[in-house]
């Protein structure tokens, strides 16, 4: 396979990848978010909240329907919980759920 071969297999492969990606998303630092994640230790709250691994407060019966409503749940939290995020952090997380969880496209 020659260099050209390559990089037209790879570009293919990020074209496709961007396209399931909700716009929202798109650019979104998923090591950042991942990051914060544990950082701010979501998953601890939400397993305060809902029990279990935490896992149920991601599809709660058809509350979080679209990227942007998950994005805004996400910045409720920064919110509520006074995190301190900026936008590009919120979008990251955001981001690592819909892409853990959610899988808007």
């Amino acid at each position: 396979m020659n260099t050209l071969t390559v990089l037209s297999i790879f570009s293919l492969g990020a074209s496709v990848a961007m396209a399931q990606t909700p716009s929202i998303f798109h650019g979104a630092d998923l090591k950042l978010g991942e990051k914060l994640i544990a950082e701010n230790k979501c998953v601890a709250c939400h397993q305060q909240k809902v029990g279990g691994d935490g896992s149920a407060i991601y599809k709660p019966a058809g509350r979080i329907n679209s990227p942007g409503f998950l994005r805004g749940m996400v910045e409720q939290c920064n919110t509520e919980l006074n995190l301190g995020l900026f936008p590009e952090e919120v979008t990251a997380i955001g981001a690592v759920l819909n892409r853990d969880h959610y899988r808007f496209k």
